[in-house]
């Protein structure tokens, strides 16, 4: 299944994308990676956030995925006590299992967010252009093209994430 994750981090940012990187290649193989956003925090006054999207495949189910993520974000450090809006070291959201749409294994597909944040639609649309969102029956392009660019500042950010992906 093709599967599209959204990772952020506001603690050690590079360090913690670059192990996330590393544990999602040790786990799925390939991981195709978008380029690497700084934007400022949301919903809380906080460090600013670094954010990108990868692509991966895999077999396991949603619920299995999810699993597998989390034990991601625990091994670096993140702490599940914490406020939804907060600091974090590594957050990995699944935005898109093919074209899955619904609740599934408690994960609600695809991730409203997609439409909501410049800074999951823009290296979405980067990685992605072409892919066709299964609820908006639009693609990203169009998505990125008609959204409203004047609500979230980002900006593109020079990361060499290169041996984490191709480790």
């Amino acid at each position: 299944m093709k599967v599209f994750l959204g990772l952020g981090s506001n603690r050690n940012a590079p360090y913690h994308i670059s192990q996330a990187l590393l544990a999602l290649r040790k786990c799925f193989g390939a991981v195709n990676i978008s380029p690497v956003y700084e934007s400022k925090s949301v919903g809380f006054v906080g460090n600013n956030f670094l954010n990108l999207v990868v692509q991966i495949e895999t077999d396991l189910s949603v619920g299995d995925l999810l699993q597998e993520l989390r034990c991601i974000e625990n091994d670096n450090g993140r702490d599940r006590t914490a406020p939804r809006f907060s600091a974090r070291t590594l957050d990995i959201d699944i935005l898109l299992y093919g074209d899955a749409v619904g609740d599934i294994d408690g994960v609600k597909l695809p991730r409203e967010e997609i439409l909501e944040n410049a800074f999951v639609l823009q290296p979405l649309f980067d990685l992605a252009p072409d892919l066709v969102h299964p609820q908006e029956n639009k693609t990203i392009a169009e998505l990125w093209e008609n959204y409203d660019k004047t609500r979230q500042s980002l900006w593109r950010v020079e990361l060499d994430l290169s041996a984490a992906a191709d480790a």
